[in-house]
């Protein structure tokens, strides 16, 4: 057993069940500090692995790292691909307007800002939506740091429908916000797809961007892979949405039939992609056609 990998899929299934560490420990019987040791690698038995996996009301294969792993909160996810990047030496996607490792530190800010507003105007549930917000906001940081540092090679696939709507709304479009905080959310929102346009025409090492045609594809995708292994991660939650208000069900697997599907439908989408200069230049347009709405 790969005891390191079952101590990040503990770790991610215990932020997407709400548990705190200390109810989880408590009902399995060790310290809290025994359950940080787990997280982090150390040897567990099968039956406490059969025992946590009963508490987190999954399959223990999925603590195992066999089968599919599912998210229903955007927070388990988003901590396994930030476990998942810490290794990827290639990351592959077709997503939304943006690759989110690239973004500035504006982008951030601004997320920041709206998760704050939307923790003031939640009532009764003040603490708990701005922990949450804490939460998410230190995971995606986190990820970004991570890049920074490992800088692992990027081919992001973008579409042009999905530009045109975030630079409509700006960063967190999904979320009720201030008039205030909305211009600035939409500013930052065309800075971003600006600092694309200027990588899509630089074309720096190891980072690449392709805009695809048409319509928006139907589901957001990224392949990882790693020296001994690759993954395909499906997401149907949006980084600028609070998590407190979204549904859906992401994946996570390293089935070989999966990944094969997926490569291809990648690939094709890559073939068909305007890159380079030309990319730029029409990306400029969209910001631009927003700037005249």
């Amino acid at each position: 057993m790969r005891f390191t990998e079952i101590g990040q899929q503990l770790r991610a299934y215990r932020l997407e069940s709400g548990l705190r560490a200390e109810e989880i420990a408590a009902r399995l019987g060790v310290s809290r500090a025994a359950l940080y040791r787990y997280e982090k690698g150390e040897v567990i038995k099968l039956d406490t692995i059969k025992r946590l996996a009963e508490l987190l009301k999954i399959s223990p294969l999925s603590l195992l790292g066999i089968g599919v792993e599912y998210y229903n909160r955007p927070i388990g996810y988003l901590e396994r691909i930030r476990q998942l990047e810490e290794t990827a030496d290639q990351i592959l996607q077709i997503t939304g307007p943006l690759c989110y490792v690239t973004t500035s530190d504006a982008y951030d800010s601004a997320l920041m800002e709206a998760f704050t507003e939307t923790a003031d105007n939640a009532d009764g549930e003040r603490a708990a939506v701005r922990a949450m917000s804490e939460q998410v906001l230190g995971i995606l940081i986190a990820r970004k740091r991570m890049y920074g540092m490992r800088r692992p090679g990027i081919i992001a696939m973008i579409s042009a429908a999905s530009i045109q709507h975030f630079l409509a709304l700006g960063v967190a479009g999904a979320i009720p916000v201030s008039d205030r905080l909305r211009r600035i959310c939409r500013q930052v929102a065309a800075n971003e797809i600006e600092n694309i346009a200027a990588m899509m025409e630089a074309e720096p090492m190891g980072l690449q961007f392709g805009l695809l045609g048409g319509a928006e594809p139907s589901s957001a995708f990224k392949l990882l892979r790693a020296r001994d292994r690759a993954s395909l991660a499906i997401n149907p939650f949006r980084p600028d949405t609070h998590p407190a208000a979204q549904t859906g069900v992401a994946l996570i697997t390293s089935a070989d039939e999966a990944i094969a599907a997926h490569q291809r439908v990648a690939e094709a989408g890559w073939r068909e992609a305007v890159k380079g200069p030309a990319a730029a230049a029409r990306v400029r347009q969209l910001v631009a056609a927003s700037r005249i709405d």
